[in-house]
């Protein structure tokens, strides 16, 4: 397999954003209710994914390292923004659907991880097929879980009403226990295929997470500063 095709199917089967490095968990619950928000907002994030991840990728050695964090939050507002406006404009119901969760895209841990992780070291198509690749990883999973929770909360899939389970919906996959269900579900069957090697406990350290370069850094002066007043207070004793 060539490297770019592997670039870009990791985010969809072997490192998903949400099934398997869990990430995204907050706004792939909350929007999963329904498979036509679902996919909304998994486009709506791939688009600034996508944005991101160029521009960042572009300008990876222009941005200064000790401000690349504002940096980024401004350069995936600004994409947020400009996916706000053209939803509002165009797809009003959606809009209205996505509520609160569709500017909170700015601040959507799988884009900030991508562009720390991945532009932020690598050229701009690769970055681009990175970003294809982790919004459709988003997107398949968002449409997974709202799968679950539609045809058994509602009884309907895309609108359309489905015999019997339409009158016997579990209206608990409908409400905010039925999405942790959904997502149970699906990780478990993950680690069944996978027999355990999806999520390693690593996947959960520091090392995994994209801003670690920045706290690592105070977490070191602060801890460098405490160990000198220990010393200081040993010696006056």
């Amino acid at each position: 397999m060539s490297k770019k095709i592997s670039i870009l199917l990791n985010g969809i089967i072997k490192e998903n954003p949400v099934l398997v490095l869990i990430l995204g968990i907050c706004p792939a619950l909350a929007v999963s209710t329904q498979v036509e928000n679902a996919i909304g907002m998994g486009l709506a994030t791939t688009f600034v994914l996508l944005g991101s991840n160029i521009a960042i990728s572009l300008l990876r050695k222009a941005i200064p390292d000790k401000v690349r964090i504002p940096c980024y939050i401004v350069l995936i507002a600004g994409f947020t923004t400009i996916v706000q406006m053209v939803v509002e404009a165009y797809a009003y119901s959606l809009y209205q659907a996505l509520g609160i969760f569709l500017p909170l895209i700015a601040v959507n841990c799988i884009v900030f991880a991508r562009a720390e992780m991945f532009a932020n070291k690598n050229k701009v198509f690769d970055s681009a097929l990175d970003a294809i690749g982790m919004g459709a990883g988003f997107t398949l999973a968002l449409f997974l879980i709202s799968t679950i929770r539609e045809v058994f909360g509602s009884g309907e899939w895309f609108g359309l009403q489905i015999p019997w389970l339409s009158d016997n919906a579990i209206e608990a996959f409908s409400l905010a226990p039925g999405g942790f269900i959904a997502f149970g579900l699906l990780i478990a069957v993950i680690n069944k295929v996978s027999k355990g090697k999806a999520i390693k406990k690593d996947d959960f350290g520091c090392d995994a997470c994209p801003s670690r370069t920045v706290c690592a850094g105070s977490f070191a002066s602060r801890n460098a500063k405490q160990a000198a007043a220990n010393i200081n207070a040993q010696g006056e004793k």
